[in-house]
């Protein structure tokens, strides 16, 4: 509901297996099994990897729709500019978010005394998670992005050439 896309919506759940292999290799080095405190670690994990594709793929939407607005969208290189571009805005936010999260969870896992191996247990997925959701978010998000909005470009081109009797699509560059 929030995006009011189902692209967008399945490209957000996208961030689900990738950041959940990272958390199942963290855990599967750390040699820690399936526990209800690991759940409410991967619960956690996949609660912002969700908020956080919401929001690159605002940045991304943000700069193709200012490309669009300022007349820069007429072939495949103008829809990749557009992309860096938004990508590389959110860039910054990510990696603080990241950073935050490592400051804030590294610590739990040299915890010691009473808590300590649950806290380690929520802990551990979010660490393994969050580094490669962070790679996903900059390395495969911006890549469906393109390919999808290519799709979109290139079949709105389509039918405003079949209505005024043009057929040219754009051809990639």
């Amino acid at each position: 509901m929030n995006t009011r896309s189902f692209t967008k919506t399945l490209v957000v759940l996208l961030s689900v297996p990738f950041s959940a292999i990272g958390a199942f290799w963290f855990l599967y080095l750390l040699g820690y099994n399936m526990s209800i405190a690991v759940w409410v670690g991967l619960i956690a994990l996949l609660g912002v990897d969700a908020e956080t594709g919401v929001f690159m793929l605002l940045f991304l939407d943000l700069a193709y729709e200012q490309a669009k607005k300022e007349g820069r969208m007429r072939n495949l290189a103008d829809l990749q500019e557009a992309i860096r571009y938004g990508a590389a805005k959110r860039l910054r936010p990510k990696f603080m978010t990241v950073a935050t999260m490592f400051f804030g969870l590294i610590p739990i896992m040299w915890s010691m005394g009473a808590g300590a191996d649950v806290m380690k247990r929520i802990a551990a997925p979010m660490i393994g998670g969050i580094l490669t959701s962070f790679l996903l978010e900059l390395l495969v998000y911006p890549v469906i992005y393109q390919v999808w909005k290519w799709q979109v470009e290139r079949k709105q081109t389509a039918v405003r050439g079949s209505i005024q009797g043009n057929d040219w699509v754009p051809k990639a560059t």
